[in-house]
């Protein structure tokens, strides 16, 4: 086995005591995730204790991860490591009492060579979190613990305002990490590094160099059994607060002092704090036909499954520069881009027939699927006599470092960062607050929701919000397959 970097992983061995451990995403990310970081040695020492409603035994819980690692591992799962594995799996049903995880808590510790440190990751839905909370402190389970949250946090600024007020009264501010998969994917994090250590980009990553920016996260499928989770939130709530903001934050942020989790978290929070409130005349709210029939949705539901709008952020390096943002179910494909347009030039010198400007301002793509992608477009002179120009670019794709199977899976980075106590890819209760803030305008009095056809782009007003541009996808062109030979 490889040598792990210094760094990468906890100091301390690590108790998981995972609320929800039955549930949907414990099965398909969760238990994989900590299978293959306790498989490649990532964590030192790893027992997990689950808990959720399911009245279950620790043997009958070993089934359900053993299952689970069959359908979702990303690798082959060999029989030792299973055994290995499996050995350090426990379960308490929630009806056992807080008294009874506290002592499945101390039984996996007592495993350990001197004391560990605890991780409580609630896989449950909102209206559940708490209680869970609740029950942890009662099991007196705080000490030398960390919390990942999962969404929603709130549904809106009063909700997140209380819901942090109840999560203080039992943790620590530095010891709650509100997680967003998105910020622990690979392309995510290379903003960072394509921004900050190169010496080309920066100087232009502004309002004199770019026209606009898009954050485009399409996709096409549609509830999967979550209409009563997805009428209580909606698009925005779902998608936009949670992760499109998250995101909008990497790429406004001014440099920090370093790449430590402090400072880059005040980097983002002062991003959001100089966001101007979400105006209900920016945004265009939709419905895909068939949603209102869907089982558990209201005959007359107004609740919108596609969203697009227009933000602003109110800084030096980014007035006048809008910030297009759209998600949506049930979309014509599934997609995870940001797109920098870059002004063009202020005159141009080539015939009219040349075809400069014809595919619109260059672009620079990044790709936020697990195998990170980016794209430069430019205009370049077509070969013989005359002067035609085409849409050319340069690509990159992870595959060409040969670096692809180390990449992490987005849940795998971040339960090794809320273990180290990194709080760089997770949100605070500060800057949650003020996204919440600046939704309240588009809350108080939303645009009626306009109906779309499933498979495709979303409502045709659309294209009125980003005019006169226009939306990067669907691609002019597809990326390059990295398996094509000359490509």
């Amino acid at each position: 086995m490889a040598k792990i970097p210094a760094g990468v992983g906890p100091e301390r061995p690590q108790v998981v005591v995972l609320v929800g451990a039955t549930g949907d995403l414990a099965k398909r990310k969760l238990l994989p995730g900590l299978f293959r970081l306790a498989t490649i040695g990532f964590i030192p020492g790893c027992r997990i204790v689950g808990v959720s409603l399911d009245n279950l035994t620790p043997e009958a819980f070993r089934k359900l991860a053993r299952e689970a690692l069959a359908a979702f591992s990303t690798r082959k799962v060999e029989d030792s490591e299973w055994k290995a594995f499996g050995d350090c799996l426990d379960y308490v049903p929630l009806s056992a009492g807080p008294g009874a995880v506290k002592a499945a808590v101390e039984r996996a510790e007592q495993a350990f060579n001197g004391e560990g440190d605890r991780l409580h990751h609630l896989s449950v839905p909102p209206n559940a979190a708490l209680s869970a909370i609740r029950m942890l402190g009662e099991a007196d389970l705080v000490s030398r613990a960390r919390i990942i949250m999962e969404k929603p946090f709130g549904t809106d600024l009063a909700s997140a305002i209380s819901l942090n007020a109840k999560l203080h009264e039992v943790f620590d501010e530095d010891r709650i990490f509100r997680i967003d998969h998105f910020l622990g994917k690979e392309p995510a994090q290379n903003i960072l590094a394509f921004r900050f250590a190169n010496g080309l980009f920066e100087p232009i990553w502004n309002r004199n160099f770019i026209d606009h920016v898009q954050i485009d996260v399409p996709e096409t499928l549609g509830l999967d059994g979550r209409s009563a989770f997805y009428e209580s939130t909606g698009a925005y709530r779902d998608m936009v607060v949670t992760h499109l903001f998250q995101i909008l934050a990497f790429v406004a942020m001014e440099p920090p002092t370093s790449l430590a989790p402090a400072p880059i978290s005040d980097e983002k929070n002062k991003v959001f704090r100089c966001m101007l409130p979400i105006e209900p005349g920016d945004v265009v709210r939709g419905q895909y036909n068939g949603y209102r029939s869907e089982k558990g949705v209201a005959p007359e539901s107004d609740t919108e499954t596609f969203i697009a709008l227009k933000c602003s952020i109110d800084t030096w390096r980014w007035a006048g520069v809008p910030f297009y943002l759209r998600t949506g179910k049930r979309l014509a494909e599934g997609q995870r881009i940001i797109s920098i347009a870059f002004r063009e030039p202020p005159k141009s010198m080539f015939p009219v027939d040349s075809g400069v400007g014809a595919q619109g301002p260059d672009h620079l793509t990044f790709d936020l699927a697990d195998s990170s992608k980016m794209s430069l477009s430019f205009y370049g002179k077509r070969p013989g006599p005359g002067m035609r120009l085409d849409k050319l670019s340069l690509q990159f794709a992870m595959h060409d470092t040969g670096y692809e199977g180390d990449v992490l899976e987005a849940y795998e980075r971040l339960i090794l960062d809320a273990m180290r106590g990194d709080h760089t890819l997770f949100t605070t209760a500060e800057g949650i607050e003020r996204l919440w803030e600046v939704s309240v305008p588009l809350l108080k009095a939303p645009p009626p929701v306009r109906l779309y056809a499933p498979g495709s782009w979303g409502p045709n007003a659309i294209h009125q919000l980003i005019a006169p541009n226009a939306w990067r996808l669907p691609f002019e062109r597809a990326w390059r397959d990295p398996n094509t030979v000359g490509a």
